[in-house]
């Protein structure tokens, strides 16, 4: 089965209209809680039994993250979603967006209405004019139907929501930096402790979850806490949206369950492309560790498995690399993208991304010297674990996956100037 979360509207005409969505049973979940005003914690219960771990890439559990929030607290509180979406290969959110955008505002009335905020937040990333533009169709449409607002539904529960759109700074998908971002201030990551449940958005306790974290919430309450699990593995549970992107024949958002085995996620994308083999698979998102394609052709997709294989499932951005690809020539492009996107308050990573980039280039050039290899090994391990983010981390753990898999190629640039493959792209 697949497409029974995030995408189960996408079959339907024009699914991003408020009327779509009701006519596959939209906010009837919100209307039944709101009526019989179920207790926040019989909800937020089961959402732990579901075990939807979050799905931006850091894969916490959602529910106790939101049992984190104290609720009763007097004042405002706020339930934000990160729409930012700035790793390379990850393109999901953007279609709940375009696709489905009232399931995302139905699960941030429930968030909110669980953890006591009366109002929320969607940051969206600046590139991202589409998504944007269907979210606040959808939003419009959620007032004028008394969806959004004072009283909701008569039930006397008041929520507000407004899109926040950002500047386009893969820094600003990091919470903290995300916060600063809505409050007018620089996008700079914040120093933790305080932890946003704490002090958060405008110093008010926060909670802040991933685009297809908080769309899942009124299917899991729908149809109960118990069949989301099924759904994938114990570990965690559900349906996920996987992004494979590369060289395959057919790219895509995927919705399949958790513990699918990557060879069938590969076929699902139609295969590698034009009949090419095969080389390595970054299964997370461009931050994560490369992993070899024989190997990978092993592995499930969920934590634990892609844990076991030496990376990390992250925002489940696959990139498939066959054959042809000059590895040496990908990561030096990598370590591009992150020396551009330090935001500098860290000196380990505004220097480290520097320097790695520097090197790599100069060996894919074909002016590297045995030397820069362990320069490069020195740099990334000095880098990770000393930053306040983990955008270092990001920055490092690709470079000492691909040194350690692909280290010949690396060798090869270096003896003979120039690659060892032949790429036709």
């Amino acid at each position: 089965m697949a497409n029974q979360v995030c995408f189960r509207n996408n079959h339907l005409e024009n699914s991003w209209t408020l009327e779509a969505y009701q006519s596959n049973g939209g906010y009837e979940v919100l209307k039944k809680i709101l009526s019989e005003k179920t207790p926040a914690e019989e909800l937020i219960e089961d959402i732990k039994l579901s075990n939807l771990r979050g799905r931006g890439g850091a894969g916490f559990p959602t529910g106790i993250k939101w049992s984190f929030m104290p609720r009763n607290a007097p004042g405002q509180k706020y339930i934000v979603c990160n729409s930012d979406e700035g790793e390379p290969g990850t393109c999901k959110d953007r279609d709940i967006l375009r696709y489905n955008p009232h399931q995302l505002i139905e699960g941030m009335i429930i968030a909110g209405y669980c953890i006591g905020a009366s109002a929320g937040y969607n940051y969206i990333r600046g590139e991202f004019w589409e998504p944007y533009s269907r979210f606040e169709s959808a939003l419009e449409e959620a007032r004028a139907a008394g969806i959004l607002g004072e009283n909701i539904f008569g039930s006397g529960f008041d929520f507000t929501l407004d899109a926040h759109l950002g500047a386009g700074a893969y820094v600003c998908g990091e919470e903290t930096a995300l916060l600063n971002s809505i409050e007018g201030k620089k996008g700079q990551p914040r120093f933790k402790p305080p932890f946003p449940a704490g002090f958060g958005l405008y110093g008010r306790p926060t909670t802040i979850n991933n685009t297809e974290s908080l769309a899942s919430i009124p299917v899991i309450l729908a149809k109960g806490g118990q069949w989301f699990l099924d759904l994938g593995l114990p570990s965690a549970g559900g349906e996920k949206l996987f992004s494979v992107s590369g060289h395959v024949n057919k790219p895509g958002n995927y919705e399949v369950p958790m513990g699918t085995p990557f060879s069938e996620l590969l076929e699902m994308a139609g295969g590698v492309r034009e009949g090419h083999q095969l080389k390595a698979v970054i299964p997370g998102g461009s931050s994560t560790p490369v992993v070899p394609g024989e190997q990978m052709m092993d592995v499930n997709m969920d934590y634990d498995s892609i844990a076991a294989a030496g990376s990390m499932l992250g925002a489940g951005s696959v990139i498939v690399i066959d054959e042809t690809a000059c590895m040496p020539r990908i990561l030096e492009r990598l370590s591009y993208f992150y020396y551009e996107e330090s935001c500098g308050q860290c000196t380990p990573c505004r220097e480290g991304t520097g320097w790695l980039y520097r090197v790599l280039q100069r060996i894919e050039a074909g002016n590297g010297s045995n030397e820069d290899l362990d320069l490069l090994d020195n740099v990334a391990s000095n880098i990770e674990g000393n930053t306040i983010c983990a955008l270092g981390d990001a920055a490092a753990m690709p470079v000492r996956s691909f040194l350690k898999h692909y280290r010949d190629e690396f060798q090869y640039h270096i003896d003979h100037s120039t690659c060892m493959v032949k790429s036709d792209w």
